[in-house]
C-alpha cells in the first residue's frame, strides 16, 4: 500500500490527471472557441446582406462593441485563455502522439492527421488575423480594424475591406485558414461525440459523421461567402461620405 500511494505521489502531474486534461482540451475546443468561431463567421456573413453597403456588418460588430468596458475582460477569459488552453495541449499532443495514417491509409487515421495539420495551420492564422485586425496588434503594426472615424462615421466593413484587399494574397490565406479552423472544428466536434460516449455504436458514428461534415460544408461556404464579399467590397457613394475617408485612408485612423 506504501509503495503503491508513493508511486502515486511521485506520478507527473500531466499523467495523473491525463483523463480530465483532454476532456477539459476537448471541451475547450468546442466551448468556448467553437462556439465563437461560428458566431465570428455568421456575423462577417452580415456584409452579404441586402441595403448599404456593410450597414448590417456595421450594426452587428456594434451589438459586440456594446459591452463597453467588459469587451476585453470579456475576449481574454472567454475567448484568449480558453484558446491558449487548448492551442498549447494540442501542440503537446501532436508532438507526442503518433500517426500511422502513411502506413494505413484508413479513412480514421487521415482524418487524425487532418485534425493536427489544420490545428497548427489554424493556430498561425489566428495569431496573424488577430495581429492584422485586432487591436492587440497595433504595437507591431497590425490592428487596423476601425469601427468608427473620428467623426463618428462607420467603418467596419470598409476597414475589413481594405485590409484584406491590400494584397493579392491576403485572400488566399484567409481561405485557408478559414477552411482550416472549420474542418477542425467539425472533426473535432465527431471525434469529441465518441470520446464523450456519445456516439459508442459505428451507425451512430456514421450518421454523425455525415452531419459534422455538413456542418463543415455550411460553415465553410459561409466564412468564404463573407470573404468574397470583403475581397470585392466597394462602399457606396453615401458610405463613403459618412466616414470622409478612402478605403486606402481608412486603416490608419482610429
Amino acid at each position: 500500500m506504501a509503495e503503491r500511494e508513493q508511486h502515486a505521489a511521485a506520478e507527473p502531474l500531466a499523467d495523473k490527471y491525463y483523463f480530465l486534461i483532454r476532456r477539459l482540451h476537448s471541451l475547450t475546443g468546442l466551448v468556448p472557441v467553437g462556439v465563437f468561431l461560428v458566431i465570428h463567421l455568421s456575423i462577417n456573413a452580415t456584409v452579404l446582406a441586402p441595403g448599404p453597403a456593410g450597414s448590417e456588418f456595421q450594426r452587428s460588430v456594434e451589438r459586440i462593441h456594446s459591452l463597453g468596458p467588459l469587451l476585453v475582460p470579456v475576449e481574454i477569459v472567454g475567448i484568449f485563455l480558453p484558446l491558449l488552453f487548448h492551442t498549447l495541449l494540442g501542440f503537446q499532443i501532436i508532438f507526442t502522439a503518433q500517426s500511422n495514417a502513411q502506413q494505413y491509409r484508413y479513412g480514421s487515421n487521415i482524418r487524425y492527421t487532418l485534425q493536427r495539420a489544420t490545428g497548427i495551420i489554424a493556430f498561425v492564422f489566428i495569431f496573424y488575423h488577430v495581429w492584422q485586425m485586432h487591436w492587440f496588434g497595433e504595437w507591431a503594426g497590425g490592428g487596423s480594424f476601425r469601427l468608427y472615424d473620428e467623426s463618428g462615421g462607420a467603418l467596419a466593413a470598409t476597414t475589413t475591406a481594405a485590409t484584406i484587399q491590400a494584397a493579392w494574397w491576403i485572400a488566399p490565406i484567409y481561405a485557408i485558414g478559414v477552411l482550416s479552423a472549420v474542418y477542425h472544428l467539425a472533426n473535432g466536434i465527431w471525434t469529441s461525440l465518441i470520446t464523450w460516449g456519445i456516439t459508442i455504436r459505428p451507425r451512430s458514428q456514421q450518421a454523425a459523421g455525415y452531419v459534422c461534415a455538413a456542418f463543415g460544408v455550411v460553415l465553410s461556404l459561409v466564412g468564404l461567402g463573407a470573404l468574397s464579399a470583403f475581397r470585392t467590397f466597394n462602399p457606396t457613394e453615401e458610405t463613403a461620405q459618412k466616414t470622409g475617408h478612402s478605403v486606402t485612408a481608412a486603416t490608419h485612423d482610429r
